[in-house]
């Protein structure tokens, strides 16, 4: 089987090049991973934050003006050059780079925090196991990591086709239609893909179900809170 493109250029070429997913607020789940978790016995702006997937930069926004010490990684140009308009017009400070998330240029053990909101499900599952080890190489021990997939009781999981490294492919129903190629998470898989360098210590499944659609639709996330273990 094939394996998937770590950069889906969806993103590039249909989303972000037409001002779609520009979203101006951090997530709350961002938020609260941030504060919950940041190490207490140092001043935010030595905390290092890291964001895989960052898109045009809300949640690195969030962290900087926070003042913590903040990176964005995305595979979009596009989406980066928003984030860093964003951030200078506002007199705010974040490293921003185009990057592969599988293939991380930071050296090893280097950051206190990392945030993937649900960036690693546009990516296969060895893709997406490729770039947790690359996450569990660059925080430090005791780091954390929060882990936000799309779960495959998701609405968008029963629709498409299936594609290489279990992908689904041409999503045409629910609140991920036109996202490009997407991989969604059972308990199973998430167990198997954080065996070896992590420590689960939040695991939460979340749905909410829209009503007043013609149909029944469920969007359906994991958000986990994991340690880079020692």
């Amino acid at each position: 089987m094939n394996p998937s493109p770590t950069f889906d250029n969806t993103w590039e070429r249909d989303i972000y090049a037409h001002g779609r997913h520009v979203n101006r607020w951090p997530f709350d789940a961002v938020v609260s991973f941030l504060f919950r978790h940041a190490p207490k016995d140092r001043p935010r702006n030595q905390v290092r934050v890291l964001e895989v997937g960052c898109g045009t930069g809300n949640n690195v926004w969030c962290a900087a003006r926070e003042g913590f010490d903040a990176t964005g990684i995305d595979g979009s140009a596009t989406a980066i050059a928003g984030a860093r308009e964003r951030l200078q017009a506002e007199g705010l400070n974040a490293a921003l780079h185009v990057v592969d998330f599988t293939q991380l240029p930071f050296p090893d053990a280097s950051f206190d925090l990392a945030i993937d909101r649900c960036a690693l499900s546009c990516v296969g599952r060895s893709a997406a196991r490729r770039a947790l080890a690359e996450l569990a190489r660059v925080l430090r021990p005791g780091g954390r990591l929060l882990f936000n997939p799309y779960s495959d009781r998701h609405t968008s999981a029963l629709s498409g086709r299936l594609g290489p490294d279990d992908l689904t492919l041409d999503v045409r129903a629910g609140s991920l239609s036109g996202c490009g190629q997407l991989c969604f998470w059972n308990a199973s898989q998430i167990n198997t893909a954080l065996i070896e360098d992590w420590r689960v210590l939040s695991r939460q499944h979340v749905e909410f179900e829209e009503q007043e659609r013609p149909t029944r639709e469920v969007h359906a996330e994991w958000r986990l809170v994991v340690e880079k273990v020692a």
